[in-house]
């Protein structure tokens, strides 16, 4: 495609997430007053639902998804790469009802931020490692024991493809704490939305799903370096086989 052309596409798609954003949270937030909170958190994960639908319709950009037969029934805490805003929206599409742990300055931003924090976020504040990690502890349990998933970006921020920061030990920290299992998660999302980039390129996003990794007899840092590993060398996988 030209750059005119992706221009084009591209603008097309923030137009329609603008758009359907301010709808969808004007007419859904009241259903938070009336129906029980999983109904009511499949309502409001439509719009994500709708934004990958939207993404692939404007830019092209659909997915392929490996590892599907590994997504368990019980509750567990998502450990999954975090390269762009796509698996924010997608991982609803997968998932059962789930919480996110993210910074707090996403809840001020108006209709999006009143949207996430209707849906049970585990806001933390990134300048206060020891209280977020706290709070990620206390918040992630309750979450869990309601059997809402837990889904951790444990880089801490969108990495660039080629890049990588170290992983976070809190997700598997929580997962002991809970004797909860861990999932993890890898794609290459960030090759066709970019961390800051406006362009979104066309292609197949890959998106792998790993086997669960059983806390028992594990501490937090061996789960940690056990879904890290598996995770980058995924990505390390799509990028030999071209999956870009």
């Amino acid at each position: 495609m030209t750059k005119i052309n992706l221009f084009v596409r591209s603008s097309l798609f923030s137009l329609g997430l603008i758009v359907s954003l301010l709808i969808f949270t004007t007419l859904t937030l009241p259903f938070k007053l009336i129906l029980p909170y999983p109904r009511y958190y499949y309502l409001m994960s439509n719009w994500g639902k709708f934004v990958v639908w939207w993404l692939k319709i404007t830019c092209r950009i659909n997915y392929k998804i490996h590892g599907l037969e590994n997504i368990p029934k019980q509750t567990v805490v998502v450990l999954c790469k975090h390269q762009s805003a796509w698996e924010t929206f997608a991982l609803q599409i997968f998932f059962p009802v789930q919480a996110w742990v993210l910074k707090r300055e996403l809840l001020w931003i108006p209709f999006f931020g009143w949207a996430l924090a209707s849906m049970k976020p585990i806001a933390i504040d990134r300048d206060q490692p020891r209280k977020a990690l706290q709070k990620l502890i206390k918040l992630g349990q309750q979450r869990l024991a309601q059997n809402i998933w837990v889904v951790i970006f444990p880089e801490g921020t969108r990495v660039a493809p080629g890049e990588k920061k170290p992983y976070a030990v809190s997700g598997a920290l929580l997962a002991t704490k809970a004797n909860c299992p861990v999932l993890p998660v890898a794609h290459n999302a960030g090759n066709f939305w970019p961390k800051r980039g406006f362009i979104k390129y066309p292609g197949i996003i890959q998106i792998s799903i790993g086997q669960l990794i059983d806390v028992n007899d594990k501490k937090a840092n061996e789960i940690n370096k056990i879904a890290e590993t598996w995770i980058e060398n995924e990505i390390v996988r799509f990028e030999q086989q071209n999956f870009t």
